[in-house]
C-alpha cells in the first residue's frame, strides 16, 4: 500500500512542480494547493499506514497508531487552506488591477 501512496506523492509533485513553471498565476496557485495535498500524503505515508489498529492506547490489544501525524496533518490542511484562500484574493486582486494573470507582463518592463 506504501508503494502506491509513494507514486500517488510523486505524481502530485511532478503536477505541482510543472504548473509551478507556469506563466499564469492561477496554475501557480493550483500548483500550490497540489504540492501542500503531496506533503500531507507524505507525512501520513512517513507515519504508517496502520488502518488496522485504532488510535487509543487503552482500546488496542497489541499496537495502536501514533495519533500525532494525523494532528500535524490536520493542522497542516487549515493553514494550507488559509494560504490558498489568501493567494487566490491577491490573485483576483492583481487580475482586476491589471487586467491579466500572465506573469511575464506583470512583470514589468526593464526600464520600470
Amino acid at each position: 500500500m506504501e508503494i502506491l501512496m509513494f507514486i500517488v506523492i510523486g505524481v502530485f509533485f511532478a503536477i505541482g512542480t510543472y504548473l509551478l513553471l507556469a506563466r499564469s498565476l492561477l496554475r501557480v496557485i493550483v500548483s500550490l494547493m497540489i504540492l501542500s495535498h503531496g506533503a500531507h500524503l507524505l507525512l501520513l505515508t512517513m507515519a504508517g499506514l496502520n488502518a488496522e489498529a485504532p488510535p487509543l492506547e487503552h482500546m488496542a490489544d497489541g499496537g495502536y497508531t501514533d495519533p500525532l501525524p494525523q494532528a500535524l496533518i490536520l493542522t497542516a490542511i487549515v493553514i494550507s487552506f488559509g494560504i490558498t484562500a489568501f493567494l487566490v484574493v491577491l490573485g483576483y486582486r492583481t487580475y482586476k488591477v491589471h487586467n491579466t494573470d500572465d506573469l511575464e507582463k506583470l512583470r514589468g518592463s526593464a526600464d520600470e
